[in-house]
């Protein structure tokens, strides 16, 4: 049985424990250029001391079509490297190491930030907005009708995802994740849902999976041999009665994947349309499972996943390999130092942070 609390090695590199920070937005690059602020250190610097052994940063643009929102950060230019450095040296300083989701948000992008004051929607051109672009020129449903990609705007997004892979590397981080899931891009090309191609990039299964593969092979191809590359899958879009992308098709695609340099899968769902999801405690642990009963890869599940015993069990039931927290770091910053506590280590045993050491359960 696989202890929550046990490092895992992905290509050499081991990572201190199977307690991971899931990337989540923070919507805080305030000046629009992609730029992560000093919220940023505090937000990531706080989950290093509460003992996450991996982060893995929010959604960051391969270009700045690729943001989600226009305060979104980027991997685009050397003073987004620079701010970000500053963060993994805190982040490695805490004993913790960190990755970075690569990502294009597709007919997805240019929507207003999702925090509370703002509206939804596409934000428009004259606000700060931008053309969007997709598979096909049909609309995320509330959004605006994306720009088909021609095959110059395909090759340019690969080139963006491996250079955007080169920055990272100079920026610190110890993982890279391309963000295939939650109806961005990749996963945009990988459902029938939102690609309606008749070229080499749509129909068939190996046609829409041809982008995530190349992207996967460009960024393999630029990065150190011995650095990590995860991938980030919706399994379902969760529709039924039209075709859409499914449980089947996932573990056919990580297979492939993996063959081609791909360490480990992040599995989660949804995105591509509004669904009717039956949302619950461990309700994606089921792909996950799948997944990795299928394919054999270290995999990683996610989804109202929120105290320890309930981690472990998805481990010691060969569930998943590694157990990704979102709302509920979110929440508890030290949620890690406090399974660790439930789980039965002592309190010598248990890597509190020397100055929070008072604060010990």
């Amino acid at each position: 049985m696989t202890s929550l609390l046990s490092p895992i090695t992905l290509r050499g590199v081991e990572i201190p424990n199977r307690m991971w920070l899931a990337p989540m937005c923070q919507y805080q690059a305030n000046n629009f250029d992609g730029v992560p602020l000093d919220w940023h250190l505090v937000h990531y610097g706080a989950r290093a001391v509460g003992g996450f052994g991996l982060l893995i940063a929010e959604s960051t643009g391969v270009n700045p079509e690729g943001r989600i929102s226009p305060t979104c950060t980027g991997l685009w230019n050397d003073n987004q490297v620079e701010a970000w450095k500053k963060i993994t040296d805190f982040v490695h300083s805490q004993g913790s190491l960190m990755g970075v989701q690569l990502n294009h948000a597709g007919r997805k992008a240019s929507t207003y930030p999702a925090l509370p004051e703002y509206p939804t929607g596409t934000q428009p051109i004259e606000e700060s907005g931008w053309e969007t672009f997709g598979p096909s020129a049909i609309a995320q449903p509330g959004l605006a009708v994306p720009t088909e990609l021609d095959q110059e705007g395909i090759d340019k997004i690969i080139r963006d995802f491996a250079e955007s892979a080169q920055r990272a590397v100079r920026a610190g981080f110890d993982v890279i994740e391309v963000h295939g899931a939650h109806g961005y891009l990749l996963h945009q090309f990988l459902t029938p849902l939102a690609n309606k191609r008749t070229d080499n990039y749509g129909g068939s299964f190996e046609n829409r999976t041809r982008l995530f593969r190349e992207v996967v092979q460009a960024i393999r191809a630029v990065i150190p041999e011995t650095m990590p590359l995860i991938a980030r899958i919706s399994a379902t879009d969760w529709i039924d009665g039209e075709p859409s992308w499914d449980g089947d098709q996932t573990v056919q695609l990580v297979s492939e994947l993996s063959e081609l340099g791909v360490d480990a899968v992040d599995i989660s769902t949804a995105g591509a349309v509004p669904a009717d999801i039956p949302v619950g405690p461990s309700y994606q642990v089921q792909f996950a499972r799948r997944v990795k009963q299928g394919v054999g890869i270290p995999t990683s599940t996610v989804g109202l996943i929120t105290d320890a015993a309930q981690a472990q069990h998805h481990l010691d039931q060969g569930d998943a390999d590694i157990i990704s927290l979102g709302r509920a770091a979110l929440r508890y910053p030290s949620w890690p130092l406090q399974a660790a506590h439930e789980l039965g280590q002592s309190r010598k045993e248990i890597s509190y942070p020397p100055s929070y050491s008072r604060g010990a359960w």
